[in-house]
């Protein structure tokens, strides 16, 4: 997720995150954003198919999706707020990238009914 973060420097990168229904994020998935912005992203409907098909093959189930901030913190901004609304994306993990600072920062959010809820990040060695 990093290094995709930052190939896509200095436009927001995006991808999909599949995992357990449970929470556990297993597979990240890389998508191009369609906005080219430094601001926005846009998965497309093939890119959002291709990286489903993906993440099925791999046994999983789509859980969230994955971006970066390129000079903000890693914390949802009121567009991503606002894209979090949509009753599809109900449940998903926002997992952020920020390239704010020299060091990346990763975290994770669920968003329900406009309120952020931070998620604690666990690396498992498998």
């Amino acid at each position: 997720m990093i290094a995709h973060a930052h190939a896509g420097f200095p436009d927001e990168a995006c991808g999909l995150l599949g995992g357990r229904p449970e929470g556990t994020g297993e597979l990240f998935v890389p998508t191009t954003n369609a906005d080219a912005s430094s601001r926005t992203f846009t998965i497309t409907g093939p890119e959002q198919v291709r990286a489903e098909r993906e993440i099925e093959a791999a046994g999983l189930e789509l859980v969230g999706v994955v971006h970066s901030h390129t000079h903000t913190d890693a914390y949802p901004s009121p567009t991503d707020v606002d894209k979090a609304s949509n009753p599809f994306l109900a449940g998903w993990r926002w997992l952020l990238v920020s390239l704010k600072h020299a060091e990346p920062v990763v975290r994770s959010y669920t968003v329900e009914g406009g309120e952020i809820i931070e998620e604690e990040i666990l690396l498992v060695d498998e």
